[in-house]
């Protein structure tokens, strides 16, 4: 049965997952979902880019935007990139969904918070890992002192890994839709291409497993995607910034970067439903993520 306000109309709208870096928002976007399109680690910066979510049922189409983490620092260009693509992001959506780590609200969530003084659509504050606390009555003085901030549509506890509440969250969000006709297909899952989902499966390995010795010194680009018969044969470039960044990531006799491949392409065998053939290479390019023509030809900037 439809959770949509109406069941003789069709309701549609663009609904951003908002908060600070590594806070759970790619998670609950993959849950909300209940499929993979948003990588993931415990490492910041896993999240660089804008991505489309598309979830449909006979009346409700929701399009949730998965962002960036929002940064209290600009140290770089791709760190300001990231922060105006929040901010662009909040302007032209229905719904906002902010996330917040349980007991835990910092620098970083008050500048999120800041840009929501500027938008006029609902804002769901998720008060997200609370399966982590034992004593849920702690969450009592958190939350209201919380709701003294801003005034939020509604306030949900959550656990996007979990699972908890999270049909509530569908529920509440298809009651805020706008009316309106579908912006896509109803099969249709994300905006982003097979090739773009590549590259971040592959990024999110070197992250999952680099992520602090490499911490934001990576990025991946596709070179070649071809099916070929059963086969898809995909070559991808892993960019980092120093010499010495490039001999950690391929490891002692290129172990490290075998292991990287092989765990990405049982992911990608997964998402494409084919035999993935991966080959992957790293090259030094110094200076790439404080380079607007390189974050331009890497895809950063629109």
């Amino acid at each position: 049965m439809s959770n949509c306000p109406s069941e003789s109309k069709t309701f549609c709208g663009y609904i951003a997952i908002v908060g600070r870096p590594n806070v759970g928002k790619s998670t609950l976007l993959n849950h909300l979902l209940r499929q993979k399109i948003s990588i993931t680690s415990r490492k910041p910066q896993t999240t660089r880019h804008r991505i489309l979510g598309i979830s449909s049922d006979n009346r409700c189409q929701c399009v949730f935007v998965d962002t960036p983490g929002l940064h209290a620092t600009e140290y770089r260009k791709l760190n300001r990139v990231m922060n105006d693509t929040v901010a662009q992001v909040i302007k032209g959506v229905d719904i906002v969904l902010f996330l917040v780590d349980k007991t835990n609200f910092n620098e970083a969530d008050g500048k999120v918070l800041e840009l929501l003084r500027h938008t006029q659509v609902p804002v769901l504050l998720l008060v997200n890992k609370v399966d982590l606390v034992k004593d849920k009555e702690s969450l009592l003085p958190f939350i209201d002192e919380i709701s003294k901030k801003f005034a939020f549509a509604e306030i949900v506890p959550v656990s996007a890994l979990g699972g908890h509440n999270l049909d509530s969250i569908e529920s509440l969000v298809k009651g805020y839709l706008p009316e309106g006709d579908f912006l896509f297909p109803e099969d249709q899952i994300t905006d982003r291409s097979s090739r773009f989902l590549a590259a971040e499966l592959i990024r999110e390995k070197v992250t999952r497993q680099l992520g602090d010795e490499l911490p934001y010194e990576v990025t991946v680009e596709i070179e070649n995607f071809k099916q070929e018969g059963v086969i898809l044969h995909i070559h991808g470039l892993i960019l980092v910034d120093k010499s010495g960044q490039k001999k950690i990531l391929v490891g002692k006799d290129g172990d490290r970067l075998k292991r990287i491949g092989i765990s990405a392409r049982e992911d990608m065998e997964k998402a494409f439903e084919t035999k993935v053939m991966l080959n992957l290479w790293v090259k030094v390019k110094s200076g790439w993520a404080d380079d607007e023509r390189a974050l331009q030809s890497l895809g950063y900037l629109d």
